[in-house]
């Protein structure tokens, strides 16, 4: 039995075990060592949505069994599939491997949305300092900024390991943190926006706003968790009449927290809208042309660098 699913460390051995000991018929035991009836092991799933720059065989696969056995049971299977695999102690090691993985994209993201939110007040390019850090090389690996997180992981996930941490009187201060900054950023965009029509003598109140990509990320069809859902829902509350564009998706219906009911507007006569808010950098989008169009262009996502222009609101 494999488990691969994102979770807190501790549930292969402390909830499915027992489920599977309990609900068999026949009595049987998870080994332990001692070779018995079946073996058990963890191996997160390790995704990243629109890169195809690495083959689904080149991510090495962790694997942690029950007992050794176990492992090396799981290891031989998924050797038929991944080049390479990474056996560690235990599924709670195994469990913590993919949590890390993605604590880490958390805290270093929210770390570069609060640093992006600095530089707009001290008039510095955040895009441009992420730049010239890149080229050491060594100690330096670039984290981009964002309207927020989204993604069925890292927006979720570390809040398990946050939940288990309580029950070893321990708090979890950076990954609280990091929440707080990512959940903010759609309130920090939407308070570009209404900047940027005051600018132009116009309030959020009755402004056509049309949102450009709706997916958590760029040539993606996921809406899971997309910072976008949430900025519609704010941007509508202070009475702006939204509109979006997005190539996967045609409409918008309801999810676990939205009901939004929206069509996919076609990008013809920009000029209509008070403000284009790029949420999502497709590439399918011709920026410059969206740039002409547009009265007044926010981006969130560097999506229009290099393009000079004094309708464009970085934020």
């Amino acid at each position: 039995m494999l488990l691969e699913s994102t979770t807190y460390p501790g549930t292969t051995e402390e909830v499915l075990v027992p489920i599977l000991e309990s609900q068999n018929k026949k009595g049987l035991k998870v080994s332990r060592g001692e070779g018995k009836d079946f073996f058990v092991a963890f191996s997160p799933e390790r995704e990243d949505p629109g890169n195809d720059t690495v083959a689904r065989r080149d991510i090495p696969k962790v694997v942690g069994g029950v007992d050794a056995t176990a492992t090396d049971l799981a290891a031989s299977l998924y050797a038929t599939i991944f080049n390479r695999t990474v056996r560690v102690s235990t599924p709670a090691a195994a469990e913590m491997t993919k949590l890390l993985e993605n604590i880490y994209r958390c805290v270093n993201i929210a770390m570069v949305n609060e640093l992006k939110q600095l530089c707009l007040r001290m008039g510095i390019d955040i895009w441009e300092v992420i730049e010239a850090a890149s080229t050491k090389p060594f100690g330096f690996h670039p984290f981009y900024p964002g309207p927020g997180l989204g993604g069925h992981c890292i927006p979720i996930d570390p809040f398990y390991l946050s939940w288990k941490a309580k029950q070893f009187d321990f708090h979890t201060r950076f990954i609280e943190l990091s929440g707080e900054v990512n959940t903010a950023m759609p309130y920090h965009v939407v308070g570009a926006v209404g900047a940027a029509l005051n600018r132009s003598k116009k309030a959020i109140n009755g402004s056509k706003v049309l949102i450009l990509g709706v997916s958590y990320k760029r040539d993606i069809d996921d809406l899971r968790e997309s910072p976008a859902l949430k900025i519609i829902e704010l941007l509508r509350h202070d009475g702006a009449n939204v509109s979006y564009n997005d190539p996967y998706f045609p409409t918008i219906g309801s999810g676990r927290h939205y009901d939004l009911q929206m069509k996919r507007s076609e990008l013809t006569d920009l000029g209509q809208y008070d403000c284009v808010l790029i949420v999502t950098d497709h590439s399918d989008y011709d920026y410059k042309g969206i740039v002409r169009d547009a009265q007044l262009v926010v981006d969130t996502r560097n999506a229009t660098r290099g393009i000079s222009s004094p309708k464009i609101v970085r934020c």
